[in-house]
């Protein structure tokens, strides 16, 4: 299982939301690079990085930054918040991104995506942001009336990178992840999952290390290691396949 260590940028700074609530934001640095060449150095194998303000807005806000991150380390990183267009997509590829994610666009327009897929196939993945079973969308500011169940099998028979799944309740809130909700996603999809939300401790990675043989690929992790819950050195060991 590979561990993301999460990049949250707003205004040009690495931060955290509580719940996805931009009113309760805590800020962890000034400089998104610096971060990130952190993670890289204390073993990450990915980044997760987020456009918070094109998330709220629609329109990315801090795309250079996130290509002189995507430039600068030398591992692969996955991006999403804000990306609603060809052009967008384009941009962050030609950049170095490895991923982007796709989220409040392909949730009303699927056609857009099967479009993308086309041109992207596994490098496209999609967000699937959830509260009381449905899908939030505008940077969780908005929830959908699609339901996630109703939505995941939409999208079966596509070949995407993965989903990416996160119980909005619990992000930010080092409540522990949602095993309920995911094991019941991973029992409809072959499509590979990443969890995201509430991941507190090493014991918590341990918990979602057993749903591997149901298609769980990966963990995002962000408040833990920001403020010293989890050492990102102890997760990716304990991920590796000698730890």
């Amino acid at each position: 299982m590979i561990i993301f260590p999460a990049i949250d940028i707003k205004d040009g700074k690495v931060v955290r939301l509580f719940q996805g609530k931009f009113d309760e934001v805590t800020e962890y640095s000034g400089d998104p690079l610096v971060v990130a060449q952190k993670w890289q150095q204390q073993g990450a194998q990915w980044l997760h990085v987020v456009d918070l303000d094109g998330a709220k807005t629609g329109e990315m806000h801090n795309r250079d930054t996130i290509i002189e991150i995507a430039k600068t380390v030398s591992i692969p990183i996955q991006v999403g918040g804000g990306i609603r267009s060809r052009e967008d997509i384009q941009r962050l590829i030609d950049g170095g991104v490895a991923r982007v994610i796709l989220g409040t666009r392909v949730i009303s327009d699927h056609n857009f995506l099967l479009e993308m897929l086309g041109l992207w196939k596994k490098k496209i993945a999609i967000s699937l942001d959830c509260a009381n079973g449905f899908v939030a969308q505008r940077g969780w500011t908005e929830q959908s009336m699609v339901k996630a169940v109703d939505f995941v099998k939409g999208l079966a028979g596509l070949k995407l990178g993965c989903l990416i799944y996160t119980d909005i309740v619990r992000d930010g809130a080092l409540t522990g992840p949602d095993m309920i909700g995911l094991r019941g996603l991973l029992a409809i999809t072959d499509i590979p999952v990443i969890a995201s939300g509430g991941i507190a401790s090493l014991e918590d990675i341990r918990h979602l290390m057993s749903l591997e043989p149901e298609g769980l690929i990966g963990a995002i992790i962000g408040k833990a290691i920001y403020e010293g819950k989890i050492n990102l050195e102890d997760a990716v060991q304990l991920c590796s396949p000698r730890g």
